[in-house]
């Protein structure tokens, strides 16, 4: 399994980079849109963590700029139905924070932004994504940006509390936990309420 790669960027085309390493091999990586979109450059050193797909008749390597992406498009392409570039059309929308609240908000129409992924598919996905991502138990380190949907009371919470120095996934638990016990709090009360939670150890 080739897990990592470290090496230069040579070429980019569709949504495939060419990275050729320090021994002179250069390996083609298909990656997410964002991660193309902030590639360093032709020539620049690039670091991609790397899954390898193996199918009968061809081998495919899929790059992503942190392992917690890496991690999440094993578990997505572990999903029937899910093969490895919708997986990736996935994390071209989606942040792997961003499929942690679709699955705390029930958002199962989130999903059908993605190429592919209609209604049915996107409940096929939803309900396996339920037991498969460790929703409040995410990674530390984990990237706070995102396409976080407008309007979202949990998110906007969320992206407040980040902003004062607070982890997303100290911070997640306990406000779903606020929002299912008082569903009609907006952001400012909901904010105000996980404020005094967290400084009463609840977090």
């Amino acid at each position: 399994m080739i897990a990592y790669l470290e090496g230069v960027q040579a070429e980019v085309w569709g949504s495939n980079c060419l990275v050729v390493t320090r021994g002179g091999v250069g390996y083609e990586v298909a990656l997410p849109a964002h991660t193309l979109s902030s590639l360093p450059g032709r020539g620049e050193p690039l670091a991609l963590y790397t899954s390898l797909v193996v199918r009968e008749d061809a081998q495919e390597l899929y790059g992503f700029a942190t392992f917690e992406e890496r991690q999440t498009f094993e578990v997505l392409t572990s999903i029937s139905k899910v093969g490895a570039r919708t997986a990736l059309g996935i994390l071209s929308i989606f942040r792997p924070q961003d499929l942690r609240r679709i699955v705390l908000e029930d958002d199962v129409l989130a999903l059908t932004r993605v190429s592919g992924i209609g209604k049915k598919t996107a409940e096929h996905v939803f309900l396996e994504l339920k037991y498969k991502l460790k929703v409040e138990d995410a990674p530390q380190g984990a990237v706070l940006t995102g396409d976080a949907r407008p309007g979202s009371v949990f998110r906007d919470v969320l992206d407040g509390l980040a902003n004062l120095g607070y982890a997303e996934d100290e911070c997640a638990p306990l406000v779903k936990k606020l929002l299912l016990e008082q569903p009609d709090l907006d952001v400012t009360g909901a904010l105000r309420a996980a404020l005094k939670g967290l400084a009463r150890g609840l977090g």
